[in-house]
């Protein structure tokens, strides 16, 4: 086993759970009364009945969990395999191919390989792009400051069919987050638009995620523990275990 270093080892405390530990109960909602049901927009329903348990199992979830697995969500298998194996040609480059596109103060989108969380590195690297382009955001964090500066991505040149599958990718998870959304709302009996009012101008982003095997996995983390910062986080599920969730209701 190799040395790691110190910059990537957690706390005790913090160290990766090794033993394998599933835990019971998690929610898994099927999304498919909304393709089934839904015409044109979801405050039009055939069944209402369906969209009712579905909504029910939604506001469940949240509630207790803050977190939950989506079948039958409507995104193309296809276009998943597309941009994974456009991912992991790109990651499977040379560190110096990679940094070509590497992000900085002034280009925050891109390649990325020294991340910290929570003071400590993570042990991963990243491919960031935004959704809209080019994503308009605040130009400071003062909160009365009204001008706003553009961020724009960066594409590698290898693999050529990163930019398109990632763009296509995008897209679809774009329209499901807006449905869980509206999901949500109408689980706090809210207007099923209430909260996708405010997202006109989103500031989505996708965040492709390469975890190296590590020498020493007791003691570091791919990423370290943290809360995201956006209205709503999607992961994508692949066949490598290793997401630790702590459950709303109690914590563990």
């Amino acid at each position: 086993m190799g040395e790691v270093d110190p910059a990537f080892i957690q706390e005790p405390e913090h160290r990766p759970k090794l033993s394998v530990i599933q835990a019971e109960g998690i929610p898994s909602i099927d999304l498919s009364p909304l393709y089934t049901h839904l015409s044109g927009d979801s405050d039009s329903v055939s069944d209402p009945i369906s969209l009712q348990g579905l909504v029910k199992e939604i506001g469940s979830a949240s509630k207790h969990w803050g977190f939950f697995q989506v079948i039958n969500h409507g995104v193309p298998l296809e276009k998943r395999q597309r941009i994974e194996d456009a991912t992991r040609k790109f990651f499977a480059q040379s560190l110096e191919e990679k940094r070509k596109i590497r992000r900085d103060e002034v280009k925050v989108l891109g390649y990325f390989d020294t991340e910290l969380t929570k003071n400590v590195r993570d042990w991963k690297e990243v491919f960031d792009f935004t959704v809209q382009e080019p994503t308009l955001v605040p130009a400071s964090l003062e909160p009365d400051d009204k001008e706003v500066t553009e961020w724009y991505n960066q594409w590698p040149e290898y693999p050529p069919d990163l930019r398109e599958a990632c763009q296509e990718y995008a897209k679809d998870m774009v329209n499901l987050a807006l449905k869980l959304l509206e999901l949500i709302a109408l689980s706090l009996d809210l207007p099923a638009k209430r909260f996708v009012e405010f997202l006109e101008d989103h500031t989505s982003f996708i965040r492709l995620n390469h975890y190296p095997p590590c020498p020493s996995p007791d003691l570091a983390l791919g990423v370290g523990r943290h809360k995201d910062a956006g209205a709503l986080t999607i992961l994508a599920q692949d066949d490598v275990g290793g997401l630790e969730v702590k459950r709303k209701s109690d914590g563990e």
